[in-house]
Formats: C-alpha cells, structure tokens, sequence
C-alpha cells in the first residue's frame, strides 16, 4: 500500500483527523481549515497555552478532549485517523526558561506518544510541528531544511527547546525508517496572527497590547536582529496541502514567510498601524531574561522546498495580521479597556 493510499479514505467517506493542541492559536485555525474541507476532527488540548475559547465557532462540530497528548489518546478509545497533526507543544522563549523540564517532557514524550499510536492504529499519515528553533546559529543567512545544525550548548537554558524539536524530528523519521510511518516535520518560522497572545514572550502580541494600551513597546536589544513574519491562517491553510500533496517527497520542510522585517521596525509598524501614541523601549537581553537568553540576528527559511510541493505563498499582509490580532486581543478580553 502507497503513502497516498495509506493516507486516504474511500472516495466519498470524510477523513478522521485528529489535531493535538487544537485549541491553540495555529491549531484553531487549522481546526476550522479542516471542517471546511469536510473532515471530521478530533481535538486534544489541555488549554496550557491554548483557549476554548478559539474553537468557540465549531466547538459543536468536533469531538474535543481536555487533557495532555499522554491522558487524552487513551480516551480516543482506538480510534483509527486517516491523518494525525501535531501541535501540541511547550512554546515561548519565557516558558522554555521557567520550566525547561517540564518542556523538554512536554515536547519529546508527547510526541512519541502521538507516533507510537499513530503506528499502532493503522498507521495515521501523521505531520509533526517543528521549529525554525532547530537550525540553532548556523551563520547562513538563509537557512534551508538539509543544512546542518549548529545548536548551542546544553549549559544554556535557551538553546533546550532546539534540542528537544531536533528530536522530535529524528523521532518522526525514526519512525519512518524503522517502521514505515508516513511522517513529515513542518519547521515553522515566527508564526502570528489572531488568536496568538504575549504571555509567554511572543512578540508581536505584545507589540500590539502595548500599542493599544499608548505603552511603550519594548524591543529587547537593539532591534536591528530580523525576523520573517506569517500568519497563523496562511499556515493553517497549509498544513493539510502538504500533508495531502501527492508531488511531497521530502519529510522536512521550512514553512513560514521569507520577507525579513527589523524588530524595530515592527514596533514602529504597529505604532503606525493602530494609530497609537505608543514609544519605543530598548530594553537591554539581559535585564529582559535575567536567566540568560541568547538571540539570533537573522532568520529567514528557504521555501524552495514548500513551495514546489504545494505552491505555497502567503496571502495575508503583515499590516492585516496586525489589524485582526488587534481586534480579536480586544474581543477576548485580553486588553484592559478604555485608552489611556
């Protein structure tokens, strides 16, 4: 049987999919992707970093499971999935220096878990979120899915995260090779958009919290470093083409924007976009993570790979994100209310 058999229901019969981390803000809009594409979806999400709230549109249309990957798989009671995405997973550079354990775990047992019952239940088709974070600090410019990686040492908290994505990885190939799992790893690259909050570090919400609030915007450093924005809908359309696609070949594959912006210059866009009266805040790495935290200059993917896959190009503007991030923050209640 080929992978694209493997991964495919009788014509007419709806595919089971199961979405770990769906309530999540890349989840959520995934979730939605695929009703609208006629599936019939499973959520596992213990709402740590993710909101019901998300789902609260198709929450009657999905079997959803509150509880860790570990606690909810069990409750699936064998349920057979035609296709299995990942997304379940410890996130924010905040989060990953308070509790590097509990990350590390989070992010390595949960994911053989969902493999091992993938495996063991007619083999799902089953995509495994990863992490630009992988590439570590290889000094290209461009980084690209074969290009070696160079992560830094174990003594420093920050670089965990690397590490236990880079296994993640090896454990979904190792799954592949040993096993015959049809496996792929998407390596996201700085994903926003409605839905995302600040609370673990993430910088554009808190960009835009702080713009609607007329607070300064910190940017930590002195903003120069660069980073390649994509909204969490361009992805979530994304996901299940190339888990689809019959052209896919490779199981890696970069998946984000590759337009650079300066950090600075996205505190200055936010400003500018939500008419605030905000200012600029620099704010030196080592007063803005006192447990110490090492930042990259530069990251941009090369999408050469996803793009000839599935032709993948993303339609959403960085001003729009910002604009729908702004009113879904405030919908939630997530901005106090009132300009000051």
């Amino acid at each position: 049987m080929g992978a694209q058999d493997q991964a495919s229901p009788k014509p007419g019969t709806p595919r089971r999919v199961l979405v770990t981390g769906g309530a999540g803000f890349i989840g959520s809009h995934l979730v939605e992707q695929l009703l609208k594409l006629g599936d019939r979806v499973s959520v596992i999400d213990n709402l740590s970093t993710g909101r019901i709230e998300n789902l609260s549109a198709v929450r009657d249309r999905i079997r959803f499971i509150e509880a860790s990957v570990s606690d909810g798989l069990p409750q699936l009671e064998h349920t057979q999935f035609d296709e299995v995405y990942h997304l379940a997973a410890a996130v924010g550079v905040e989060l990953v220096l308070d509790d590097p354990v509990g990350s590390i775990r989070s992010n390595v047992i949960e994911t053989d878990e969902v493999l091992r019952y993938a495996l063991d239940h007619g083999k799902s088709r089953v995509l495994i979120a990863s992490s630009s974070e992988v590439y570590g600090k290889p000094g290209t410019s461009v980084f690209s899915e074969d290009d070696d990686l160079l992560l830094g040492p174990t003594t420093m908290t920050r670089w965990s995260y690397a590490h236990a994505k880079a296994l993640d990885e090896h454990l979904a190939m190792g799954y592949a090779q040993q096993y015959g799992l049809d496996a792929l790893c998407c390596r996201f690259f700085n994903t926003v958009g409605p839905r995302q909050v600040g609370r673990y570090g993430m910088v554009l919400p808190r960009f835009v919290q702080a713009a609607y609030e007329n607070s300064p915007l910190r940017v930590y450093g002195d903003g120069s470093q660069t980073r390649c924005f994509c909204d969490g809908r361009d992805v979530a359309h994304a996901l299940p083409m190339l888990m689809r696609s019959e052209s896919r070949q490779h199981r890696v594959y970069n998946l984000g924007s590759d337009r650079p912006i300066a950090i600075h210059d996205l505190a200055e866009m936010v400003i500018t976009t939500l008419g605030s009266k905000s200012s600029i805040e620099h704010i030196p790495y080592e007063q803005a993570y006192p447990k110490g935290f090492e930042d990259l200059r530069h990251r941009k993917p090369d999408l050469d790979r996803v793009r000839a896959a599935i032709g993948f190009s993303p339609s959403y503007t960085l001003n729009q994100t910002i604009l729908d991030l702004h009113e879904t923050m405030m919908s939630s209640h997530k901005l106090d209310g009132g300009r000051a």
